[in-house]
């Protein structure tokens, strides 16, 4: 999750950490993330995205 900031949703929602499901290439990830309670939208902070998924990312398609 982002380490700081005051994030809102383009619907007027207040995103919260929840427990959501990534699936990619056939496998599935169980993550929190800042979640729109109201949208369902999920945020995916750039850190993550660049840095972890990433890494995921190329895990699996080296398999």
């Amino acid at each position: 999750m982002p380490a700081s900031g005051n994030w809102s949703c383009a619907c007027g929602g207040v995103p919260r950490p929840l427990s959501v499901e990534l699936t990619y290439l056939g496998s599935t990830f169980n993550v929190r993330l800042l979640t729109c309670p109201d949208c369902g939208q999920v945020l995916v902070d750039e850190s993550l995205a660049l840095g972890k998924m990433l890494e995921v990312e190329q895990l699996l398609e080296d398999k």
